[in-house]
């Protein structure tokens, strides 16, 4: 207990004070309480603040940072200010010749990113709850499908969705997983399985690989060949990061093809057809890329082969609990039902 006549004011935590109160020896009057920390009576950032610390975060340059989120320059060095003035630290270097993050900033950046990507997610949310197909759809691509499916999916997005403002990305597999898992982009259309956790796969439709030789070629315009037909052939191939180049080599080692059988690569199935027509090889090409890649060429002949011939299975993917999951599955099932006059089988939504 304090002496008698003294008083001993303690400033403790609302935990403390009820650990201090239960051991019956200090009075509570003797007690100033704050809750929380010093940092907790400094005013809260505002999103414009983490908005413009992120920008800058990015760019390390005010006026490429400014002009990226439309605020003209003063403005956000002025939020930049704001926001160290709120937070109690340093998150800039400022010299006469360059932006560096200081060590607090380099720490802060990450998290004032994430809390914008919540935010953005919480918008986007109550956008799908207000009007289901409206606003922005950030739709990823692979190659090796852009060219024969975007036809068909933006003249059905335009028909049947015309407030929805599709945002079309051509990548590569990996680099589309990494955006869906970023939210960086909401959609994906490309060729599955993936086995990716955190993705949900909704088929779409499957379809035949044919192949693709140059003239007078013993296979050329053949029906029914054997897989294994293409242990003895010079099979040209898309470069490294193509999911189509993986598909082909499993198809080879199915057939019983234990080399790689890689001698020239190209970055696109365009590409790849012109090398087939100068006789370098033979290539595998997906049937819904025969009538525009083999148009391309009159010194092009085509081979089916036997069933079950080697197909792949393309999808739309969505990160899984995605806020406009029901909208995407709404957009798979009028997808399958466009997709019926191409040359593929088309699944079920179980499937």
């Amino acid at each position: 207990m304090c002496p008698k006549g003294w008083t001993w004011p303690i400033v403790a935590h609302g935990a403390l004070i009820r650990e201090i109160a239960t051991l019956g020896r200090v009075d509570r009057r003797w007690l100033s309480v704050t809750v929380g920390n010093a940092g907790a009576r400094r005013r809260q950032p505002s999103l414009a603040q983490l908005r413009a610390f992120a920008a800058v975060a990015e760019h390390l340059h005010f006026r490429d940072a400014a002009a990226s989120i439309g605020m003209s320059q003063p403005a956000l060095s002025g939020s930049v200010s704001a926001l160290e003035e709120a937070l109690g630290v340093t998150l800039l270097e400022r010299t006469t010749r360059k932006v560096l993050l200081s060590p607090a900033g380099e720490r802060l950046a990450v998290r004032a990113k994430a809390v914008l990507e919540e935010v953005g997610a919480l918008l986007e949310e109550a956008e799908a709850v207000r009007a289901p197909f409206t606003g922005a759809l950030r739709l990823g691509v692979i190659p090796t499908v852009a060219p024969y499916l975007l036809p068909t999916v933006l003249h059905l997005v335009h028909d049947r969705y015309p407030h929805l403002d599709l945002q079309v990305h051509e990548e590569q597999t990996a680099t589309l997983v990494d955006g869906l898992h970023s939210g960086r982009l909401d959609l994906l259309l490309l060729a599955v399985p993936l086995g990716v956790p955190g993705v949900v796969e909704l088929p779409l439709y499957d379809e035949d690989f044919v192949l693709v030789t140059p003239p007078g070629h013993r296979l050329g315009g053949r029906e029914g060949i054997p897989r294994e037909a293409l242990k003895e052939l010079t099979l040209l191939l898309l470069d490294e990061g193509h999911c189509l180049r993986d598909q082909a080599l499993d198809i080879c080692r199915e057939a019983g093809r234990e080399d790689a059988p890689v001698t020239t690569t190209a970055a696109g199935l365009s590409t790849l057809v012109q090398l087939v027509a100068g006789g370098l090889g033979c290539t595998l090409l997906p049937r819904t890329a025969l009538t525009l890649e083999a148009g391309r060429s009159s010194r092009l002949l085509t081979a089916s082969f036997a069933d079950p011939a080697p197909s792949r299975r393309v999808a739309l993917a969505m990160r899984t609990g995605a806020a406009r999951s029901a909208e995407y599955e709404q957009l798979a099932t009028a997808l399958r039902e466009a997709l019926r006059p191409l040359p593929v089988r088309v699944l079920s939504g179980e499937a």
